[in-house]
């Protein structure tokens, strides 16, 4: 049997259905799929869980990460750990699965290799449509840069600590431990003789990436952070990444204990103040929830401060919220993001809400 894993957050139940159906229609069905919702809605979770849970090959499992930044490293490693065959396929919940793909898995099983396919990719009209698989018209195909969907052996993946969990949000997770498993001496091989997997359109990160504070968690220049970070690990030929606890589920304990606690400490945009909590406050708080809310200092916006810095008098020096945003979540997925935490920004986008559980 192999295990097929769908990292998965708050996209539509149309196409996980599609996604699903063309599994069910495969002609060898030896293979289950664990299904790890990395923090949807809630409110919504339950009706994801209820249409994986229709298909007799699929189980569901929830990590309260709602209010967290995505982490696809983090949410695939959820299904690596609770992996038991010794060979699994890394997959998109956007994916269309050619009749035949489970097969081909089977064939290509190495413990000493590791695959990756060349995919098809929809365009939104083309989506759209219901068809069989040899009849969608292909927009334009993967090459040799791509990995995310990979064939991996399990046993290796656990010797190099499977998905480095620094990278969140998008970008450079697949190359990295591609060339991680290279350097354990695992090959890597481009499978691209036909295409087997079709890709449903959506907006790309990139594409949706604001330079303003929005309600969706963003980061700015995060897509050269992640490949910074690629090129070090590169560098200094890392192969196993992690702490031994990696692949770690938020319990709905830990997220119910944050999200119920309601004492608030209020810090100002003050640069000052921002700064001494990252780099002081925060690493020495210990075995207890921390809640802060960052709004703006009021002062900022009077007559008598603007007036000030006009004629350049000496003033206080503030933050956007938009860079502490940044900052903040800098020092998150850098140092804390193996604790419970939550990070919200409220609807206004006049203050951010951050708690974490250390």
């Amino acid at each position: 049997m192999i295990t097929i894993i769908f990292p998965y957050r708050d996209r539509d139940l149309l196409r996980i259905e599609k996604s699903l159906d063309s599994l069910r229609n495969q002609t060898n069905q030896n293979f289950k799929v664990l299904f790890v919702d990395y923090g949807s809605k809630i409110q919504f979770s339950n009706q994801v869980r209820s249409l994986v849970d229709s298909y007799s090959f699929a189980e569901y499992f929830y990590s309260y990460n709602n209010k967290q930044p995505w982490s696809r490293s983090k949410a695939i490693n959820v299904g690596l750990k609770l992996t038991e065959t010794p060979f699994v396929f890394i997959s998109d919940i956007d994916l269309i699965f050619r009749n035949d793909f489970v097969d081909i898995l089977f064939k290509l099983q190495d413990p000493k290799k590791a695959y990756y396919f060349k995919v098809g990719f929809l365009s939104k009209e083309e989506t759209a449509l219901s068809k069989d698989f040899l009849d969608y018209q292909i927009s334009f195909s993967s090459e040799a840069g791509a990995q995310g969907l990979s064939l991996f052996p399990m046993k290796e993946i656990n010797d190099i600590r499977a998905f480095d969990e620094f990278f969140h949000f998008w970008g450079a997770e697949d190359n990295d431990i591609h060339c991680r498993l290279t350097r354990a001496g695992i090959e890597s091989i481009f499978y691209d003789k036909e295409i087997t997997l079709l890709h449903q359109w959506h907006e790309s990160y990139r594409k949706s990436e604001r330079n303003t504070l929005t309600k969706e968690l963003q980061l700015k220049g995060v897509v050269k952070l992640n490949q910074q970070h690629l090129l070090n690990n590169q560098k200094n030929e890392v192969i196993k990444a992690n702490r031994e606890d990696w692949g770690m589920l938020i319990s709905e304990k830990d997220y119910y204990e944050l999200e119920n606690y309601e004492s608030s400490i209020i810090l100002t945009n003050k640069v000052e103040v921002v700064n001494h909590f990252l780099f002081i406050e925060l690493p020495r708080y210990e075995k207890r929830i921390l809640s802060i809310q960052f709004v703006e200092d009021s002062f900022q916006n009077t007559l008598k401060y603007k007036v000030k810095k006009i004629v350049g008098k000496k003033v206080t020096k503030y933050y956007s919220l938009k860079e502490i945003n940044d900052k903040l979540l800098l020092h998150i997925i850098s140092f804390y993001h193996v604790f419970p935490y939550s990070y919200e920004i409220s609807s206004d986008l006049k203050s951010i809400n951050f708690k974490i559980k250390k």
